[in-house]
């Protein structure tokens, strides 16, 4: 732990988290595959199981969920420095670029160039979601309980507009249920997810 407490590593850490705030437009979720790609792939920060849990942790408490799941990476990986570097380095691209269009613009929507540029960015971010949510579907729903609390979930989501941190308690009592009224099933989805 104390190398990764080091000047060098920490750096790199706010470094990393920098270039995600700074390359995602769309904020939140849009910065998943992105923080996926730089902390798992990139880095090996993070293992693929870890960091749907991570996700999953991030939108159970209050605050945009990739500044949430960037202190709980920084924290994970450097204690109380590391989540404030990794914080400082999602946000800080934010502040500047936010502060910049304020000093440039003083009416946003009203200025046709930045209206068009944010037209063309939000089509990109959605497909940058749905690509995120699609490779986590591809990792955790891999039985017919899975396919339904997933379906059951979207449901109450979008038709009984449910609170989501509700609905990722829910989940894990459902969870905990399963494992105990059918540990063998339990053991079989937690062995596959482990393989992937």
């Amino acid at each position: 732990m104390k190398e990764r407490k080091s000047f060098s590593f920490l750096f790199e850490l706010f470094r990393t988290f920098f270039k995600i705030g700074s390359f995602t437009f769309g904020g939140g979720f849009a910065m998943i595959p992105l923080i996926e790609k730089e902390v798992i792939d990139k880095k090996g920060w993070v293992k693929k199981d870890e960091i749907i849990d991570i996700f999953a942790a991030s939108q159970t408490i209050p605050g945009a969920i990739a500044i949430n799941a960037s202190t709980f990476i920084g924290y994970k990986l450097a204690g109380r420095i590391g989540a404030i570097f990794a914080t400082a380095g999602i946000v800080l691209p934010s502040v500047i670029i936010i502060t910049l269009i304020a000093s440039l613009f003083t009416n946003v929507e009203i200025n046709p160039l930045i209206d068009a540029v944010f037209k063309g960015i939000q089509p990109v971010i959605v497909a940058l979601i749905v690509t995120a949510a699609v490779r986590m579907w591809k990792r955790t729903i891999n039985d017919t309980v899975g396919l339904l609390i997933a379906v059951a979930t979207v449901l109450l989501l979008t038709v009984f507009h449910v609170n989501a941190p509700l609905l990722i308690f829910s989940g894990a009592l459902v969870g905990i249920v399963i494992r105990r009224l059918f540990p063998d099933k339990a053991k079989k989805v937690l062995g596959k997810e482990r393989d992937q």
